[in-house]
């Protein structure tokens, strides 16, 4: 495999599927069956994903319902209630999880402990990361690259429904054209919306390549881990 260990980024809106809120089963089915066909290969897979198909806490402070510290708590539960779906349906399709966040609900799963994490992928199981960083005033995309950077993941994979990072939006504007490849210092120049300046600047710092890729094709995960050119590569 082209890479041993990996992190997975999803966002809370990729769960919504043809729906405008919640979480939709066939979404679920679908990620469950492409994570266990990429965990087959024998990869080490850990997961996070976003909340913003329930709250997302930078729309709430701004419609003045919460403050900004507030909303992004509320964000970081609605992570957490994902998770925790995600957790299930890789379940009923065979695999083995953990669910480990980043505020404390021992009821629910077990508190962020690195060494902890770390052991669980060795040992073949999924590890799902939810409730963010802990903090507000960052996003999921930088608990992304935290999580990825302690753990000593190999890439962060970004899955999302477009098949790359684009000059524009390729669903707004049809003459945008793709990047094979394209370096940190190229993101920040184009001001491309690959993931927020915090997390870029984690991953540069660090040297953790990003692959931005479209989870809703079947098998793309899996052409991916095994080399073949999917998506569009930052490094």
């Amino acid at each position: 495999m082209k890479y041993k260990r990996i992190l997975l980024k999803l966002s809370g809106e990729s769960l919504m599927g043809s729906q405008s809120f919640g979480i939709s089963a066939e979404v679920l089915e679908q990620y469950a069956a492409e994570v266990k066909a990429a965990a087959a290969l024998g990869v080490e897979i850990a997961v996070v994903i976003g909340g913003g198909n329930i709250f997302r806490g930078v729309n709430g402070s701004k419609g003045g319902v919460v403050d900004r510290a507030t909303g992004d708590y509320m964000g970081m539960l609605a992570t957490v209630i994902n998770a925790m779906a995600i957790q299930g349906a890789f379940e009923k399709a065979g695999l083995v999880t953990r669910l480990q966040t980043a505020i404390k609900m021992e009821q629910l799963a077990e508190p962020f402990i690195r060494r902890r994490a770390m052991r669980h992928l060795e040992k073949g199981r999924v590890v799902i990361f939810g409730a963010g960083t802990g903090n507000p005033y960052f996003t999921t995309d930088t608990a992304a690259s935290l999580r990825a950077i302690e753990i000593e993941a190999d890439v962060i994979l970004k899955g999302t429904r477009v098949d790359g990072i684009y000059t524009a939006d390729p669903e707004k504007d049809p003459n945008a054209t793709r990047f094979e490849s394209i370096s940190f210092s190229q993101v920040y120049e184009l001001g491309l919306e690959v993931m927020d300046m915090t997390a870029i600047t984690l991953c540069q710092e660090n040297k953790l390549p990003i692959i931005v890729f479209d989870m809703n094709k079947p098998g793309n995960l899996s052409k991916l881990l095994q080399g073949e050119s999917v998506g569009t590569l930052v490094s």
